[in-house]
């Protein structure tokens, strides 16, 4: 059984990070993903606001579930590069994260995420990747 089809399954338990970091899994298909964290005051830093690397780690999740859900069985990814650009602090609330593939190629992949306030859809963070697509 695959990722998406453990996903669908199960929800987040097919992932232990999602299950660590309290992701909840939205939509996905075609290219797209959602997911939701609650903020908690122990992923905040020391000047009190989220830690930067969860935004990175959160919308990365949701960039290669994007990108899962157009791979063939016998292919896997692996992350070439990843610049993330942190435009907005939050330290209370629920974040959202999407993922959406750019352009998939047979070696190389290219997609794009962002993080923002669920409550109010403020743009908190823009992440862009390259994903190599490895067979298997």
């Amino acid at each position: 059984m695959g990722y998406i089809d453990e996903l669908k399954r199960v929800g987040r338990d097919a992932n232990p990070f999602f299950t660590l970091m309290g992701i909840e899994v939205g939509e996905f298909g075609d290219g797209c993903a959602r997911l939701t964290m609650e903020v908690r005051p122990d992923m905040l830093n020391g000047a009190g606001w989220l830690q930067g690397g969860i935004y990175v780690a959160l919308a990365d999740e949701a960039i290669a579930l994007a990108l899962y859900t157009l791979l063939a069985e016998n292919e896997r990814i692996a992350t070439i590069d990843e610049h993330t650009s942190f435009i907005k602090g939050v330290n209370v609330g629920t974040i959202a994260a999407t993922g959406r593939v750019i352009r998939k190629g047979r070696r190389v992949a290219f997609a794009d995420g962002e993080v923002r306030s669920a409550a109010d859809d403020t743009l908190l963070a823009r992440t862009s990747t390259s994903f190599a697509v490895i067979e298997k």
